[in-house]
């Protein structure tokens, strides 16, 4: 016999973004990107935007229109460069806030400490709130990452061989799923997840 467990949460499910496959991202909320494929998988997640990509003006490493073509129409991106890094989370907890469009993607050097992340957790419950998108955040961050407070953590490598693109994703740390890590695939039609390893 199986028995509900009393808890204050709501039993009806959250909202989510798909990812890739059958996996999906809970929307207002911030998860993070990390690993050397982090910007493809944030491409993989855009799908069809629009979408709000913030990166500090100074960083030399810009999103190329052709190679983002075959992911989704790259004029869907809008791009927010601010002078300083602390204005890197300033902008995306405003377009989180105004929940204006469904997608809020920032660079970052370093991962962030946890209270600009429940501050970012906030905004995005507010922009969810008072429009009909619900917001996604999304944090790409070095190496392995490393972000407190995020909802999931997600890895990307490349796994590339005979002539196709292939990726190793891995899911580091969610609220509510163990780990886990699959390979990926470039077809036709997108990214295809393949078998769970």
């Amino acid at each position: 016999m199986n028995h509900a467990l009393l808890t204050r949460r709501s039993h009806n499910p959250r909202p989510e973004h798909p990812l890739i496959g059958d996996l999906g991202l809970v929307t207002a909320r911030v998860h993070e990107f990390c690993g050397p494929s982090r910007r493809t998988l944030a491409l993989m997640a855009a799908q069809t935007g629009p979408v709000f990509w913030i990166q500090c003006h100074w960083q030399v490493d810009h999103l190329f229109g052709p190679g983002v073509a075959p992911f989704f129409d790259p004029r869907k991106i809008t791009f927010v460069r601010p002078k300083r890094l602390e204005d890197v989370l300033w902008c995306m907890e405003e377009v989180l806030r105004a929940g204006c469009v469904p997608l809020v993607i920032a660079e970052l050097p370093d991962p962030p400490h946890l209270t600009p992340i429940r501050r970012l957790h906030l905004a995005a419950e507010a922009g969810a709130a008072r429009r009909k998108v619900n917001p996604l955040g999304l944090l790409l961050t070095p190496g392995d990452g490393g972000a407190q407070g995020v909802e999931s953590r997600w890895h990307l490598a490349p796994r590339h061989a005979g002539g196709q693109n292939r990726w190793l994703l891995q899911r580091r740390r969610a609220r509510m799923a163990p780990p886990a890590a699959w390979a990926v695939e470039w077809g036709s039609a997108g990214a295809v997840l393949g078998v769970q390893v």
